[in-house]
């Protein structure tokens, strides 16, 4: 594998940009939204990367026992990707906060980017967003924390990360740039399929507790009390998250208690060329999330034509403008009523479809490449 990144860093630097500052910029397999973000970036960026499959055992070893195959196999990853990293000659560019831990094993400069800290929240918070971090895992956070405070520069993909950064983590505000994530217009953008014959309201994501997927069941289930929306299902797309299986029963507990079995479709995993056609049939979207470091879902629905309900937390207004209606994720009867305005106001829901196109309009890869650049030339 050692060999294999040399030849991709090598093979890079040939078609680098000449006399363009660059990072070698780590590349990170598996289907994950900050894998999806390095292989995007990297698409958009003529510079060096490596190609490493240790974040993905990182995922695959979340809650896994200290001693266990999971984790044994994550060790054997650590140590291929560190001697990658040692191999690499000047600036480096890790692409998630979680690879911050291997940072001391950077010959050169390097840059970080943090896309959220709800790993950090669940260590020092009441609530757990996922779940409370076990011993194993705690130590790699420790290390991931001391990776992000010591970078020559970090990348915030929000202005909420960034704040979080700043005053739970002590980064100075000068060495981090907030650089938005992008969108995909070639692939989201309104289609005619229709996936459902049924009108639905469409979840996108996990059922980590961070999602608030009951609070959306229980303003589902008083949306549907009105006669006009008797046909209404929810459609929830996504797996429940990886190996966490607790969470799908629970949403199921929720789901046969509110006695919705029949109005609520659950897809499984969608490929990413099947989505559009789910948010361009959807009545609206709606992604209640206690906490979100950017969110994806609400700008591919935009970017398809699909009115979008979020909630006030996170980065979800920051990310949404006033393209959607924003509403108190605690709140159950604000997200019905929210839900009920998009769903029995055609007008409304032109004008959230209007804006929304617009405001997904301004994330686009390329910009993220082009503002990403800008990072790395500040390492010279």
């Amino acid at each position: 594998m050692l060999e294999a990144g040399v030849r991709a860093v090598e093979e890079a630097e040939r078609r680098a940009i000449s006399g363009t500052a660059a990072a070698t910029l780590v590349v990170t397999s598996g289907a994950g939204s900050m894998d999806l973000y390095a292989q995007r970036l990297a698409a958009h960026l003529d510079v060096p990367t490596i190609t490493t499959d240790v974040h993905e055992h990182l995922s695959r070893a979340f809650g896994a026992p200290l001693f266990s195959r999971r984790s044994l196999r994550c060790v054997r990853a650590d140590v291929r990707f560190v001697r990658a990293l040692r191999a690499i000659d000047g600036p480096v560019h890790l692409p998630n906060h979680h690879l911050a831990r291997y940072a001391r094993a950077a010959r050169g400069p390097y840059v970080v980017t943090v896309h959220d800290l709800i790993r950090y929240f669940d260590w020092r918070g009441n609530l757990p967003l996922i779940h409370r971090p076990g011993p194993h895992e705690r130590l790699g956070l420790r290390l991931d924390y001391r990776g992000i405070r010591r970078a020559d520069h970090v990348i915030a993909v929000s202005q909420t990360t960034k704040r979080d950064l700043v005053r739970h983590l002590g980064v100075p505000e000068e060495r981090i740039t907030v650089v938005y994530e992008g969108v995909d217009h070639e692939l989201f953008r309104p289609v005619v399929t229709r996936p459902l014959d049924e009108p639905y309201v469409l979840f996108v994501g996990s059922e980590q507790p961070r999602k608030n997927l009951p609070r959306l069941l229980r303003a589902f289930a008083a949306v549907k009390r009105d006669r006009r929306l008797a046909d209404l299902k929810l459609v929830k797309v996504g797996r429940a998250s990886g190996g966490e299986r607790g969470f799908r029963r629970r949403t199921l507990a929720a789901v046969r208690e509110l006695a919705l079995e029949r109005d609520v479709v659950f897809t499984g995993l969608v490929p990413d060329e099947d989505l559009p056609a789910w948010y361009s049939a959807a009545e609206c979207l709606a992604l209640p999330s206690f906490y979100e470091g950017f969110g994806f879902p609400p700008l591919e629905a935009m970017a398809c034509g699909c009115p979008v309900v979020v909630s006030s937390a996170g980065a979800l207004p920051e990310i949404a403008g006033d393209a959607a209606l924003v509403v108190d994720p605690h709140d159950p009867a604000a997200l019905a009523d929210a839900l009920r305005q998009v769903l029995l106001d055609p007008e409304l829901r032109r004008e959230l479809a209007r804006r929304g196109r617009q405001r997904a309009a301004h994330f686009s890869w390329q910009r993220a490449a082009e503002q990403t650049i800008a990072v790395y030339e500040r390492l010279y």
